[in-house]
């Protein structure tokens, strides 16, 4: 699955010591996640999510991860910004961190957690862990989402002009409930969302893309002037940023 992952054309490629690995298999696992992230970069963006830390494995996984160099680090059920500094204090400068929000005092303290700095730069929402950390009773990943964690992830990350991921959808070969669960994260200003498995990259590429359609119509929206009838609808000020927000996800604005 390493060796396959750069050709795969996933924004970034996370090779997880965490929950993908049972904790026999740890210290071999942390071995082979170093020597992968070594030989060149697995995607776009190459990261190691570590251990949390809160676990015996922790400090080696980020000294493991400080030889490795990935760009990014992900650090699982953050509850703090504690948490990130702590982390940070492992890892050469320059490295990038992402967040996992998936518990319950995390989610209360997302927005502490955003602005932690020390190179954070998502916010990632867990699903699994935080449905099991606030109650809620369901068996599958990516189900049971409240709309409350959502939204409160979301508005933290863009406050601190962080990008803000949603988790995957673990029902293989359910590509509607895909489309369906990326549509839903798109909608709460999600820039992008997990997978877990390659036959998912291509459709959860296709909701967070906008369209030509979409991106044309943003264009001739930001040509317009004042506060006037545009297609059957008032476009004004407000419009033109709806506009350039679009465009800025499609590249086209920095």
């Amino acid at each position: 699955m390493l060796a396959k992952a750069p050709s795969l054309g996933a924004d970034e490629v996370v090779v997880d010591l965490e929950d993908a690995v049972a904790p026999e298999d740890k210290i071999a696992a942390r071995g082979l996640a170093v020597a992968a992230v070594q030989k060149g970069p697995l995607g776009r963006t190459t990261a190691i999510r570590v251990n949390g830390r809160r676990t015996e494995w922790w400090e080696d996984d980020l000294r493991a991860a400080a030889a490795a160099k990935p760009d990014v680090v992900v650090l699982p059920k953050v509850e703090s910004p504690e948490d990130v500094a702590a982390a940070a204090e492992l890892l050469p400068p320059g490295t990038g961190l992402e967040a996992l929000i998936e518990t319950a005092p995390g989610l209360a303290d997302a927005e502490r957690i955003a602005a932690a700095g020390h190179g954070l730069e998502a916010l990632l929402l867990g699903p699994a862990d935080l449905a099991a950390s606030l109650g809620i009773p369901v068996l599958t990943i990516g189900e049971g989402t409240p709309e409350y964690a959502l939204t409160r992830i979301a508005a933290a990350a863009s406050a601190h002009g962080l990008q803000a991921i949603d988790g995957p959808h673990a029902r293989l070969g359910d590509d509607l409930g895909l489309v369906r669960s990326a549509q839903r994260a798109l909608a709460h200003g999600y820039d992008g969302k997990w997978v877990i498995h390659p036959s998912q990259i291509e459709a959860v590429h296709l909701v967070f893309t906008p369209s030509p359609a979409e991106i044309e119509r943003a264009e001739r929206i930001l040509a317009t002037k004042g506060a006037m009838r545009f297609e059957g609808e008032l476009v004004d000020e407000a419009s033109r940023r709806l506009a350039e927000s679009l465009l800025r996800r499609a590249g086209r604005l920095a």
